[in-house]
């Protein structure tokens, strides 16, 4: 499953147009507030224009993705905007790929839906840190009806399988894509907090 999945977004970043390296909302909206000193994991990344916004705010940044296409075009953007140094990307099947325990200030998943991951995800995020997360939800089928069902958020998620005293700071469905957004803090005090702001 993991080639065929390389190969499928490979040929997608290989044939499309140039990555335009737009970093999601939920990447800002979280920037904006108080964060753990530490880095950010973006999960899924592509090409990253969430990467390279955390990078530009002084955050390191880890960007994992299955596609070698995707993370070397960020790779090189990354050099050209000088901040190579704050960007480090890493290949891998997040079907199998976790991320280390209470090791990130935030943690991004748009696009990308596994519920074995999220459970590993939300531990990713250090006390008081910050999880973003968008994917398709049961009803973009009605559009899509090729959409397997285990790729789509139930009802309720993924809120319902934060752990308890998360905090959700906003959620909406998107109707006109089909996907759910949450952006949520989650338990416990952080060691120390920083707002970051653009250069």
């Amino acid at each position: 499953m993991a080639d065929t999945d390389r190969t499928r977004w490979n040929t997608k970043y290989e044939g499309g147009a140039d990555a335009p390296f737009t970093a999601h909302p939920l990447t800002a909206r979280a920037l904006s507030l108080a964060l753990p000193d530490g880095p950010m994991l973006d999960l899924a990344s592509g090409p990253s224009g969430n990467a390279l916004l955390a990078a530009r705010h002084g955050r390191d940044v880890l960007a994992v993705d299955i596609s070698d296409v995707a993370l070397r075009r960020l790779d090189q953007e990354a050099r050209r905007r000088g901040v190579s140094g704050l960007v480090r990307t890493e290949e891998a099947d997040l079907e199998v790929w976790r991320p280390e325990a209470g090791a990130f200030a935030f943690v991004l998943c748009a696009g990308y839906w596994d519920r074995a991951l999220f459970e590993p995800a939300t531990r990713a995020v250090m006390p008081g840190g910050l999880l973003a997360w968008e994917a398709f939800t049961l009803d973009a089928r009605s559009a899509r009806p090729s959409l397997p069902g285990e790729w789509c958020l139930a009802e309720g998620e993924p809120a319902s399988l934060l752990p308890a005293g998360s905090a959700v700071l906003e959620q909406a469905d998107l109707p006109k894509s089909g996907k759910r957004r949450l952006l949520a803090r989650l338990p416990g005090q952080p060691r120390s907090t920083s707002t970051t702001t653009g250069a």
